[in-house]
């Protein structure tokens, strides 16, 4: 076992501790790696507060990014020395994996959230040798090691210019969310409308990449002028202000008769039946957000009448093809998303986890 430093949450809603860890050796399928930095997530604070597994005491974290320092017998794909993004864990042998949506593995929610390997063990022990929930969504970031499955392990290529591997955690999970729902999973044509629920991380990746896509109506919303702002310079064409009476009723007429796309970012009832109620007929909305189990929604039926609404995990992307694709995009001035980072030591997580939780900092991420 090999010791590193983590921050561990023990107790519902409790601050993030940073102790020492004891993390075991890379198994034949595993990858270990040190990590230069990691995001934080608003699923991190669900999480935390126990609206979401796993249980406490866990290490959660899951937009990590560093180097790879061991590699099990069967490993073939990254070496050791190798840069790299880590994202969510899917099992490769479901319907869905084969068909080329890990995001949508029909054993994700078991791989991700519940704190273990797939036979029940953890690689994560606290320095008096009990055992933490980690493997959150195949990695457990807060910590500067980890342990993870090879399919868990996207390879970055050594030049990629001025991109630092410390902002890339963020690709494994937030941005390739809301970049991926727009690419991949609605792909709207040129000239289509989309709004956009929720001007965090995930809505803000979601923006530019309806730029990308060629949208020419981009509406956001949200509580935050700052944000707002933001949102007009990474391409958004209108802005509005959630929460006020009008609000639907001001989105279909900006987008002439409804939006064809939407995108909620923000996952509570509310959202989602805005998502619905703003769409034109035969237009399609898209649930990423998520406000933590157990909400339930109500929609009339005649509101879904000509149009589509799903939920969409990770982007519906395949990571190991889109990350390399968002840092492509970046790299030709298409995708800042360097603007919504701020950085914070790791040892300053609490704080980080508040200026997120007031809505100071859009994606906070953690440098080891």
């Amino acid at each position: 076992m090999s010791v590193t430093k983590a921050a561990i949450v023990r107790e519902k809603g409790g601050p993030f501790l940073i102790e020492d860890l004891h993390l075991e050796e890379p198994r034949i399928d595993e990858v270990a790696v040190r990590l230069v930095a990691t995001g934080l997530c608003h699923t991190d604070l669900l999480s935390r507060d126990q609206i979401m597994p796993p249980g406490v005491p866990a290490v959660l974290g899951h937009e990590g990014s560093g180097v790879v320092t061991a590699v099990g017998a069967g490993v073939g794909s990254v070496a050791v020395g190798d840069r790299v993004v880590l994202a969510p864990m899917s099992c490769g042998q479901c319907r869905n994996c084969r068909s080329g949506h890990p995001m949508h593995c029909a054993k994700f929610l078991g791989m991700n959230l519940y704190g273990r390997r797939k036979d029940g063990t953890t690689a994560y022990r606290d320095a008096d040798g009990g055992e933490l929930g980690a493997h959150f969504f195949g990695q457990s970031s807060f910590s500067n090691e980890v342990v993870v499955h090879e399919r868990s392990v996207v390879r970055v290529e050594d030049d990629i210019g001025d991109v630092p591997l410390e902002l890339l955690g963020p690709m494994g999970c937030g941005l390739q969310t809301g970049a991926g729902t727009v690419l991949d999973s609605l792909a709207p044509p040129p000239g289509s409308s989309i709004v956009v629920f929720g001007a965090g991380a995930v809505g803000l990746a979601a923006v530019m990449a309806a730029r990308i896509a060629g949208c020419d109506r981009i509406l956001v919303t949200d509580h935050h002028d700052h944000r707002l702002d933001l949102a007009l310079d990474l391409g958004a064409t209108h802005v509005l202000r959630a929460g006020s009476d009008t609000l639907n009723r001001d989105i279909v007429h900006l987008t002439g008769s409804g939006a064809d796309f939407a995108v909620d970012a923000v996952g509570v009832p509310q959202t989602v039946r805005a998502s619905v109620d703003v769409l034109n007929t035969g237009g399609t909305a898209a649930i990423v957000g998520s406000g933590g189990t157990g909400q339930e929604v109500s929609l009339g039926i005649s509101q879904l009448f000509g149009r589509t609404l799903k939920a969409v995990v990770e982007g519906d992307t395949v990571p190991a093809l889109f990350i390399p694709r968002l840092i492509a995009f970046h790299r030709a001035g298409r995708f800042p998303f360097d603007r919504l980072i701020q950085t914070y030591p790791f040892d300053d997580i609490n704080k980080a986890a508040e200026d997120s939780e007031r809505g100071r900092t859009v994606k906070p991420v953690l440098v080891y």
